[in-house]
């Protein structure tokens, strides 16, 4: 059985909202598993991934970004690097205080964007025991499949129109994470609608189609592979086989440049992760398995 609680913490004069997972009977001081969800997600999409770690004996932290989900922030659905870098800062931090907690095992785990987020904010913080990043975002490829070049430009513009109203200091033009091909969004594919059904869940969900493209601008800029290379923690990279948004000529990277990296390679796309609960469980295995080489739990 696994326990769940209701956490809070501040993060650069922010409140953000959290849910601390622990096994039930288990006494502290725990390993903590901090996990930190991708571009646009929300913490109860992690839900699953925290309780499978509490249930194997660790704790398990999962939270919302500012500006997403039931943490403060606003404008609402921007994606902003550094201050995720710095939510997840403050996280682990809450974490290390908390006396359920073992302030020296703490394990990273991010999904895409928040696999970058892992990657760079350990290679800071020499007490992190290890990191495993999940398809994760290394910079945009040169040419998305499927997207042709007037796809292509019409988002540059949208992009660019946002983040001039972000300098008139007005409200964000909203468009969707997930559409069909052809459509207008951040990412515009055949398996959107069955990914929006997994993300959106029975309804009950704090999940929104919808982000500020302006934050894309910050992205553009984002390369963790540089500070992959000063990672001193171990890193478990798993990669998707056919993956188009976090492609593996890119992913492959953060493996080959960390000083005690591995790299797995699973079937499917960027999105069997979430959509295939047998990809799900069988990477989650492997995970737990890394983990466990690094620190009893």
């Amino acid at each position: 059985m696994v326990e769940r609680e209701h956490v809070s913490f501040e993060s650069g004069g922010t409140r953000c909202a959290g849910y601390l997972h622990l096994p039930e009977g288990r006494s502290g001081p725990l390993p903590c598993v901090v996990l930190c969800h991708g571009f646009s997600g929300t913490m109860d999409r992690l839900f699953p991934h925290a309780r499978r770690f509490a249930a194997e004996g660790a704790a398990a932290l999962v939270f919302d970004y500012r500006g997403f989900g039931e943490s403060g922030g606003e404008p609402r659905q921007l994606v902003d690097v550094r201050g995720q870098q710095d939510d997840l800062r403050a996280a682990i931090a809450w974490a290390r205080a908390d006396r359920r907690i073992d302030p020296d095992r703490i394990l990273l785990w991010g999904n895409s964007l928040g696999g970058a987020h892992a990657i760079t904010v350990a290679a800071d913080d020499p007490r992190v025991v290890a990191v495993v990043a999940q398809i994760p975002f290394n910079g945009f490829p040169e040419q998305v499949e499927g997207r042709s070049t007037a796809e292509v430009l019409k988002l540059r513009a949208v992009i660019l129109w946002d983040a001039l109203r972000g300098k008139l200091g007005l409200a964000p033009h909203y468009i969707p994470m997930l559409a069909k091909p052809g459509e207008l969004a951040v990412t515009a594919t055949e398996e959107a609608e069955q990914h929006i059904r997994t993300l959106s869940g029975d309804g009950d969900t704090l999940w929104r189609n919808s982000v500020a493209p302006r934050g894309l601008l910050s992205m553009a800029r984002y390369r963790p592979a540089a500070d992959a290379s000063r990672l001193g923690a171990p890193l478990l990279v798993c990669i998707a086989a056919d993956d188009r948004e976090t492609p593996e000529q890119t992913t492959r990277e953060l493996a080959e440049r960390a000083p005690r990296a591995e790299l797995r390679r699973y079937e499917g796309t960027h999105f069997s992760f979430y959509n295939d609960p047998a990809t799900r469980d069988r990477v989650l295995a492997d995970q737990i398995a890394f983990y466990r080489r690094f620190t009893a739990f």
